[in-house]
């Protein structure tokens, strides 16, 4: 395991989310600071509780999936099209530097980056609206494999795609689509019976649904299922990825 290498494409891309931390951090931040007082402290007041807990804490494990998505999404697809873009990754191809080793680099800052925004979020949520944590461990468990699942999905994206707008299609067109879709600001119980079966296609009801179980010990889904989800799309991921290093598919510019 070549530890240099993995060090410095780590180093190097969190560097860089520093250099940029108005857009990588703040700007999400007081983005999803909006939804809080919106929803959680205008809205959320003029509301019932949804199985015993407020509406405003209730979507707070939503809102944090949902800014997790996306920045993981986004930084993994970013820092591994750039060097496409730019040419530099055939100089990564010729380094003796492994594929995995490369995964680790890339979507090690994605996913750290994308933990240190989760629990910027969580912590900026105190100022608008109470809450507790049942589980804390089984919170930054959810939080870390699904920052790492997405970063790689992610990954996967920037070696696809082959110019910047590709890079926001899936974010913009699927994934948040699925995320308002998957119960971030509602129980799929609240939904009809035929609509309740239909939402269970969507792979993030599994994801939101066993965060806000860490957080209020209520779930749409039984966690051991959402567990088994994100591991299961954890691994498809890393299987993609090792394909296409070794067909080399979209690693060219």
């Amino acid at each position: 395991m070549n530890w240099h290498a993995i060090r410095a494409i780590y180093r190097f891309e969190m560097a860089r989310t520093f250099r940029t931390i108005t857009q990588s951090i703040a700007s999400p931040v007081l983005s999803t600071s909006l939804y809080f007082v919106v929803f959680g402290a205008a809205i959320g007041s003029r509301m019932g509780e949804v199985d015993g807990v407020s509406y405003g804490a209730f979507i707070i494990p939503g809102l944090i999936m949902l800014s997790i998505l996306n920045e993981s999404l986004s930084n993994a697809s970013f820092g591994i099209y750039m060097p496409k873009w730019s040419g530099t990754i055939y100089e990564l191809k010729s380094a003796p530097v492994g594929w995995f080793e490369v995964v680790l680099g890339y979507v090690g800052a994605a996913a750290s980056k994308s933990v240190m925004l989760g629990l910027l979020i969580l912590l900026t949520a105190r100022i608008f609206v109470p809450y507790e944590i049942a589980h804390p461990l089984w919170m930054l468990c959810f939080l870390l494999l699904t920052a790492v699942t997405f970063s790689l999905f992610g990954f996967i994206i920037g070696l696809w795609a082959d110019d910047f707008q590709k890079l926001q299609v899936i974010p913009l067109m699927i994934v948040t689509p699925l995320t308002f879709l998957g119960g971030a600001f509602y129980s799929i119980t609240m939904l009809p019976p035929v609509w309740q079966k239909i939402a269970l296609f969507n792979p993030v009801v599994y994801l939101i649904s066993g965060f806000r179980w860490s957080f209020y010990g209520m779930a749409d889904v039984n966690v051991l299922i959402s567990f088994a989800a994100i591991l299961g799309f954890l691994v498809a991921c890393l299987v993609a990825v090792w394909w296409i290093f070794r067909t080399g598919w979209r690693l060219r510019a």
